[in-house]
Parts: C-alpha cells; structure tokens; sequence
C-alpha cells in the first residue's frame, strides 16, 4: 500500500510538472501573439495614414500585403495554440483518470483496514495480543506495531485527502484549459475574418493598379533612379571614410617608423569586433514592422518587373517616431538625398550603420553615439512613413535582420 501511494504522489508531481511546463509555453505563445497583434495594429495605422497622405496604391498594396503575412502568422499562432492545449487537454484528462482509479483502489484498501480496525477495537483485544507475548522482547516488538500501524493509518488517510485536493487542482486546470481553448478559437475566427477582409483589399489595389501600368512604370522609374543614386552615394563616404582610415593608418605606421614607437591603429578594431560579436543581438533602430526586407524583389502585380535592389530594410513607423542607434560609434556624414530625405552614416570601426528617411535629425558628423542613442526622427515622403535602413561591412552590405535581435 505504501509502495502504490508513492506511486501515486509521484504521478501527481509529474502531472503539476507538465502543467507547469505547459504554463511556460503558454506564456510565450501568449508573448507572440501579443507581438503579431501588435504589428498588425501598426500596419493598420500606416495603411490609414498612406491612404489619407497619398494616392500610391502600391505603398498601399505594399503595407497591406505585410498585414495579410502578419495576420497569416497570427493565424498560424492561435490554430497551433488551439492544436496543442486539444492535446494537453486530452492528455491531462488520461492522466488524472488513472490517478482517479488509482486513489479509489487505495480508499477502497485504507477502507478495508479501517474496518478490520473498528472490528477489533476493543481494548481487551489489544492487552490479549500484547500479554500473550511470550518474553518482553515480542510484547516490545508488538506493541511497536500497533503504534506504527495506528501512525500510518493516520498519515496515510491525509495523503489520501491531499491526493483528492490535488486531482480537484487539477481538474479545475483542466476546465481553465478548455476554456482558454474555447477563447482562442473565437478570436481564430476573427483572425480569419480579418484575413478574408484584407485579402479583398489586396485584390481590390491590384485591380487598381492594373488599370494604369505606364503610370507604376514611371513611378518605378523615378523610384529606380532615386535607390541608385543612394546606393551610389553610400559607396562613395563609405569608401571615403575607409581611405581616409587607410591613409591616416599609414601615416600613423610612417611616424611610428621614425620614432620605432607603435601607436593606435586609426581604424578602431576592437570596435569592429565588438560590433561583430553582437550580430544577431542588436536592438532595432526603431519600434515598427519590416515592410521591405533585404535584397531583390518583383513587383507584386507586374511580376515580371524587377523592384531596385534595396540593400537594407525598410521599417513602418509611426509620425515622428524616434530613430536610434543599434551600435557605439562615431557619425561620419549626414546627407539628404532625393526621395530618402536625412540620412545619417554612423562608423563602428570597419562596420557602417545608415539611417535614411528622417526629418529631424539630433546628431552631426564627428559626433560619438553610444547604443540606444537618439539620432533623429522619421519624416513621411511620398505618403510613406519608414525608416531605411542598412548595415554595411566595409564596402559590402548586409541583410540589417541577420544583425538585429529577433523580434518573435
């Protein structure tokens, strides 16, 4: 008897284990699609914003294509949510019937062994068993057994009830479960709802956007010209900046010659590599949804149209949102250009950060930043309010997302 209520208590700690376990995963799924509802909400407030600020229905058909991902994402999230806790639920439900019948086996021993008890309860029952003993040594030994049987009688009727109360526990969790299940699957269903909503918006701007293919060709053209140019500006400071490290190096190296003294390097390696080592850990310049990722693209509609090579990310904000640094380093140039507005070229050793698309703008060249910094605020141009932004390792750029943190 003693064996199978170890047993049984153990089974119950395994089963708060895997409850609590399943508290934790919830919690971050919880974290998730708090994240994704988020991000939509953020979309949904730039499409509003684009819709009152300009007549593009491709920024438009762009903001809402990255909502209908998102909300695909947040489907996805909630219908693996639901599918999991139907899984804990039935498990949980297997687990605490066994443990049911395992406590109804043992009350229905310790019943048994109460009743033996009660029948042989009279007193002179007990003296005839302890006299009877034939030396001081057996009436010890029995007497012994009779207080640690009365003992464990006790101990083991309280771990019966504790049993009880646990297995109340937990199906009280069970029927939190299920009714967290029930509410997941309502909003699953609005999720949908939304969905269905924004991909007939989506078809509606496509539709739109057909009806005058010469117009999107002039404004890919002008676009085109504009993502050139920065691309070519942006070659030329940061190629600038690392001739200029270079010739100040070798001066540095001439005179060092002269004195047979070494000095520190122009080029700050230690920023370089400190800069390396936290890839894939630095914070976003600013709080928003990537609404162009890195690389080439074809147009949404004309799919067989090229978009301009985008060497960074774009970032939908909010107006006037503050833009931040990702990284210390030092700020080599700040320029306006045609379509991107002010944009800011921060140096960290051999790595560059380039923040575009800003209205106010906080710092100067030849400024320090440390991480987190303010150096400016996005700016709407042509009705879209983003920020552009690129990481750069010498005189190659690199996908800005394989750098941050990730999001979700």
């Amino acid at each position: 008897m003693i064996r199978g209520l170890r047993i049984l208590a153990a089974a119950a700690v395994l089963l708060l284990g895997v409850l609590g376990a399943q508290a934790q995963d919830t919690a971050r799924q919880e974290s998730r699609r708090a994240a994704l509802q988020k991000e939509i909400a953020q979309l949904e407030k730039q499409i509003r914003d684009n819709a009152s600020k300009s007549e593009n229905a491709l920024n438009e058909l762009t903001l809402v294509r990255r909502q209908i991902a998102t909300r695909r994402s947040l489907v996805q999230e909630s219908a693996r949510e639901i599918r999991q806790l139907d899984d804990s639920i039935a498990v949980k439900q297997a687990e605490t019937e066994r443990l049911r019948q395992r406590l109804v086996t043992l009350e229905e021993y310790f019943r048994r062994l109460v009743r033996n008890a009660y029948k042989n309860r009279d007193v002179r029952v007990w003296y005839s068993y302890l006299l009877s003993s034939k030396d001081l040594g057996q009436a010890s030994r029995r007497y012994t057994y009779l207080r640690d049987l009365s003992r464990q009688m006790n101990t083991q009727a309280r771990k019966i009830q504790d049993l009880r109360t646990g297995l109340d526990e937990d199906l009280a969790r069970l029927a939190a479960l299920r009714e967290e299940a029930e509410t997941i699957r309502q909003e699953h269903e609005q999720e949908l709802q939304g969905l269905r909503k924004e991909e007939l918006r989506s078809d509606e701007l496509v539709t739109s956007l057909k009806k005058d293919k010469n117009l999107y060709q002039r404004q890919l053209e002008t676009k085109r010209k504009q993502v050139e140019a920065l691309n070519r500006e942006i070659e030329r400071i940061i190629a600038q900046a690392i001739e200029e490290a270079r010739k100040k190096e070798e001066a540095a190296r001439q005179q060092n010659n002269k004195n047979n003294t070494k000095d520190t390097k122009p080029v700050d390696y230690k920023l370089s590599a400190d800069f390396a080592a936290n890839k894939g850990k630095l914070p976003w310049p600013a709080d928003g949804p990537v609404v162009e990722t890195f690389g080439k693209h074809n147009h949404p509609v004309y799919t067989t149209l090229v978009m301009p090579t985008n060497n960074g990310v774009n970032i939908g904000l909010s107006a006037q949102a503050e833009v931040k640094a990702v990284f210390n380093g030092e700020v080599k140039h700040v320029i306006v250009m045609p379509g991107y507005g002010r944009c800011i070229l921060v140096q960290h050793g051999s790595y560059f950060t380039f923040y575009c698309k800003l209205g106010q703008v906080d710092v100067k060249a030849g400024d320090k930043v440390a991480t987190g910094q303010v150096l400016g605020r996005v700016d709407t141009i042509d009705g879209q309010t983003q920020l552009h932004f690129e990481v750069w390792q010498e005189k190659t750029p690199e996908n800005p997302e394989n750098w941050l943190r990730p999001r979700h």
